[in-house]
């Protein structure tokens, strides 16, 4: 199967986790959907009918990542404005007449991530491809936020094989809990583990079908485990898909 990969990083990432309210906190990573976002971006995807979530999110498509830049996040005070209702006719200096109010909201800082994205159908996998050649997408590229405008660099295509041997593997993505074998996860110094919940598959009614547990190495080290099954690149590196 033929993987293509490619950068993507900003100066910040967000991508709200499902349980948060009033203070709104960010996942590591991109979730699978928000990935299959950025995919429809740089395709060009209907953006008024989550289009996106029906050509990135069924079982054609595969997607992975892989963290590059150690993952931190810092928290800063968003001031957002009222615009509901007749607020909008509102005199914008009237500080007493246009509610505002300012939310603590989390943040990644310095993302960047490798995607990892196959496609059964070269009539998608193929545009894509050129886009990211060539430094273009249809829509502008973000990493959560609309505000949070991000860059991409085309990496390569590789062929790949899939593996189920049940052996201990170098795993440069994170890894989803239900596709390790039983006591599989081998826990080595010097590296950190972390797990979260969060969704993996979205239909385009923006309701999540799939949540999972999924288990990553913060500063973008490898991941030691015996799984499923695995896709090794012609590069030699070793992923698992979403």
């Amino acid at each position: 199967m033929k993987i293509l990969v490619f950068d993507i990083w900003a100066d910040y990432g967000h991508f709200r986790k499902f349980y948060t309210t009033s203070s709104p906190l960010t996942f590591s990573f991109p979730p699978p959907p928000t990935i299959a976002g950025i995919l429809g971006a740089i395709y060009g995807t209907d953006k008024n009918t989550n289009e996106y979530l029906k050509v990135f999110g069924g079982d054609k498509c595969k997607i992975s990542l892989q963290i590059l830049n150690p993952v931190k996040k810092v928290r800063m005070g968003l001031n957002l404005l009222e615009t509901k209702g007749t607020n909008l006719k509102l005199p914008m200096s009237d500080k007493n007449l246009a509610p505002r109010t300012q939310i603590r909201t989390e943040f990644l800082k310095d993302p960047c991530f490798r995607i990892y994205f196959a496609y059964e159908d070269e009539k998608i996998f193929k545009p894509i491809a050129k886009f990211l050649k060539e430094h273009k997408s249809t829509y502008t590229v973000s990493l959560g936020l609309s505000e949070l405008l991000a860059d991409f660099k085309y990496v390569g295509e590789y062929d790949s094989d899939v593996k189920s041997d049940n052996e201990l593997v170098e795993l440069q993505t994170p890894v989803m809990e239900t596709k390790l074998i039983k006591n599989g996860l081998e826990i080595e110094s010097g590296k950190k583990y972390f797990k979260e919940k969060m969704p993996i598959k979205m239909n385009p009614e923006r309701i999540v079908e799939k949540y999972d547990d999924v288990i990553f190495e913060p500063d973008g080290k490898t991941i030691k485990a015996k799984v499923k099954d695995y896709y090794r690149l012609e590069n030699g590196e070793n992923i698992t898909f979403f």
